[in-house]
């Protein structure tokens, strides 16, 4: 049973973490991340903060490395030449 209480510990960790990244993100981050949400209204940020929270591992990267909105990758883009 020790290993249900390490489990739980990880899940609050993490849930802990995952709340402080997200208030920092939808204050700060998301505009930096996606431009179109910079001056997002607050029912907008309302609603990304549960994901954000959440995915907080992947939207720490992308927000660390500066990285902007992803590019849709698709046959129809790469036949018109916009994407690699």
């Amino acid at each position: 049973m020790v290993w249900a209480s390490w489990t739980v510990t990880a899940l609050a960790v993490y849930a802990l973490a995952g709340l402080v990244f997200a208030a920092a993100f939808v204050a700060r981050g998301g505009g930096r991340v996606d431009p179109a949400a910079a001056d997002s209204p607050l029912g907008f940020k309302l609603l990304v903060f549960p994901g954000a929270a959440a995915l907080w591992p992947l939207l720490a990267r992308r927000w660390l490395s500066g990285a902007g909105p992803p590019v849709e990758r698709n046959a129809h883009r790469r036949a018109a030449g916009d994407v690699a």
